[in-house]
């Protein structure tokens, strides 16, 4: 499954994949305010990318809602990791925080010259926040973003299974009518 689109000099798509297991420059993990790796993707995290990511991460934290930090991804197939602390479900102004982490991720990528970056749906699973929400906001933040012109050229939204790719597919569609 995948649905990929051109905006400007860059392509935006959607893909059924682990984003921790993507050939690519860097990918995005939605990351605790400690920077600890924990369950779920911060445990692929630390057994395949191996001790020296935590090491890293040691100094770096703790990081506020919307900051991002970025780490090499160790043993793993891609160069960087670009963590982003951002909202959980029900927080006061969820969207506009998850739009600046989302922001704050790609302006990261650029000033550290990646470009092809990975995204999970962000904030939906562990987070709580919504796929149908996660997805809006994801898509057309960096539809937007990518719209005004970037370094980046390739950025892919990785969806963990059919519901989540179910949920990201129509967004991108639709975001890339407003963008044209």
């Amino acid at each position: 499954m995948m649905e990929k689109k051109q905006i400007k000099s860059s392509t935006l798509s959607v893909i059924k994949a682990d984003v921790t297991a993507t050939e690519i420059d860097a990918f995005v993990f939605y990351a605790r305010n400690d920077l600890k790796l924990g369950s779920g993707f911060g445990n692929a995290i630390a057994l395949r990318g191996g001790p020296s990511i935590r090491k890293e991460l040691e100094n770096l934290g703790p990081l506020k809602v919307t900051e991002v930090v970025v780490t090499t991804a160790g043993n793993m197939k891609a160069k960087h990791i670009i963590h982003a602390c951002g909202p959980k479900f029900q927080e006061e102004n969820l969207e506009q925080k998850l739009k600046t982490t989302i922001i704050n991720v790609l302006k990261a990528a650029e000033a550290n010259g990646i470009e092809s970056i990975a995204f999970p749906p962000m904030g939906a699973g562990f987070y709580g926040v919504p796929i149908d929400v996660s997805a809006k906001i994801t898509i057309e933040t960096i539809a937007e973003y990518l719209n005004k012109g970037s370094e980046i050229k390739d950025v892919i939204i990785c969806a963990n299974d059919t519901r989540e790719y179910k949920a990201l597919e129509p967004k991108l569609k639709d975001a890339l009518k407003k963008a044209a």
